[in-house]
């Protein structure tokens, strides 16, 4: 496993890395592992120097948010593959070989991630990813064993290995030169979703995307951002539409978009009906500074190919959701995927 480097990183967790740590030490037997931390307030650096001198540490002067720190991390570190780790994250024994084991077997796999579970339900599937990410013709992304907020009971429905449409960043398995040719996580996300357009930016170039279930871990989730945050819709809204405006093909380009326009207006009055006018602004925020940044993203969209791929669900998450009343993965009509 010495070709593998195990990368977490960290920004104000040292509580996670006192209880994930020796764990992920434990269990990832010769793999580099390494902690970057993105410009920590806590003791997380001086916690890390004391306890675990034999881990090497690398410290960001500045939060450069996810999708910034680990392109800072991952230019200094040399390896076949990449795991990006989430600091939340409980690894168990054997989680590193089976992934790896995939993808070296069909070197047009780019990226691959583990089963996860919930480290509170630790039989239930945990939000962000579950076994394995897809997402439907009107860029709302869901995976197996979770359907918006729905988390299914992990009872081997999905234990089979099979090409996803993302893979998530809470424990990302990526081949490091298909990660630098294709420039790394954009930037400008910041957080949340940007694993997402990776693999969609992979895809676009002729790279699966693979979920390997013999792998399992537990992830808290919600450690930075938690799912009541304002922030996080902001970014969520914001992300989702830089991500299809770059990634679409264009003949589905403004069809999407004219959708979302009415699809977000009635998330704003879901929101309004709960009370959580925070949220709204965040929307509408979300809203401005896409169109105050369409020069940029028409640039980034030029530079890029788009094409028809697989993993998409041919029809309406929303709909089959909140008006089907589909709670489960398997609940979505097979013949809809592409």
């Amino acid at each position: 496993m010495h070709n593998t480097a195990v990368v977490i990183l960290n920004f104000n967790g040292v509580g996670f890395l006192k209880k994930y740590l020796p764990t992920v030490i434990r269990h990832s037997e010769g793999a580099e592992i390494v902690v970057a931390d993105n410009a920590s307030t806590d003791d997380s650096v001086e916690f890390m120097k004391h306890e675990f001198p034999q881990i090497r540490l690398l410290e960001n002067g500045e939060n450069a948010g996810f999708a910034g720190g680990y392109n800072w991390a991952l230019s200094q570190v040399e390896s076949d593959y990449y795991v990006l780790l989430n600091s939340d994250i409980e690894v168990t024994p054997n989680w590193l070989q089976p992934v790896i084991g995939l993808m070296e077997s069909d070197k047009t796999i780019a990226a691959c991630q583990p089963k996860i579970r919930s480290a509170f339900q630790k039989d239930h599937f945990e939000y962000a990813g579950a076994s394995g990410g897809f997402i439907d013709q009107w860029g709302y992304p869901f995976c197996r064993g979770r359907v918006f907020e729905e988390m299914e009971k992990d009872e081997g429905q999905y234990d089979d290995v099979r090409e996803v449409f993302w893979a998530t960043g809470a424990c990302l398995f990526v081949r490091a030169d298909v990660y630098h040719r294709l420039g790394g996580l954009d930037e400008d996300f910041f957080a949340h979703m940007e694993e997402i357009d990776f693999c969609w930016r992979a895809k676009n170039e002729g790279y699966k995307i693979m979920v390997q279930p013999a792998s399992v871990i537990y992830h808290v989730g919600g450690g930075t951002l938690p799912k009541s945050s304002a922030r996080k819709t902001y970014l969520n809204f914001r992300n989702n539409f830089m991500l299809l405006y770059k990634n679409l093909p264009q003949n589905r380009l403004w069809k999407v978009f004219a959708a979302r326009l009415l699809l977000d207006g009635l998330a704003g009055v879901r929101f309004l009906l709960q009370g959580h006018f925070r949220d709204i602004a965040a929307v509408i925020k979300a809203h401005f500074y896409f169109y105050g940044h369409l020069s940029v993203l028409k640039q980034k969209r030029a530079r890029l190919k788009q094409k028809q791929v697989s993993g998409i669900y041919r029809g309406s998450l929303i709909f089959a959701h909140f008006f089907k009343g589909i709670e489960t993965f398997d609940g979505l009509k097979a013949e809809k995927f592409s």
